[in-house]
């Protein structure tokens, strides 16, 4: 049985792809930058971006073209901005 799970688990991931630039515009999202040198982090416009690199190239790649503004280190992740669905839960 744990063979057919782990066959399963991999083809499912295999049809998961990350979400590409184009798709980030269409639903308005922003792309969040994060610099794993000096931890700088700023979100970029996804227009401006696919004006440069194009619709097709997949948010986690992104960094590889980018270069932090704060230190000017190229080791950047990106990833899509999601909305903030604010304070989901209070501690008291």
């Amino acid at each position: 049985m744990g063979r057919l799970k782990d066959n399963h688990i991999e083809v499912a991931d295999g049809r998961r792809r990350p979400m590409t630039l184009g798709q980030v515009v269409e639903r308005g999202i922003n792309v969040f930058c994060w610099c794993n040198r000096c931890t700088h982090n700023a979100e970029v416009e996804g227009r401006h971006l696919m004006g440069r690199l194009g619709p097709a190239i997949p948010v986690p790649e992104l960094g590889g073209y980018m270069k932090c503004s704060s230190c000017g280190a190229k080791d950047i992740a990106t990833r899509p901005a999601w909305p903030s669905l604010g304070q989901v839960a209070r501690h008291t």
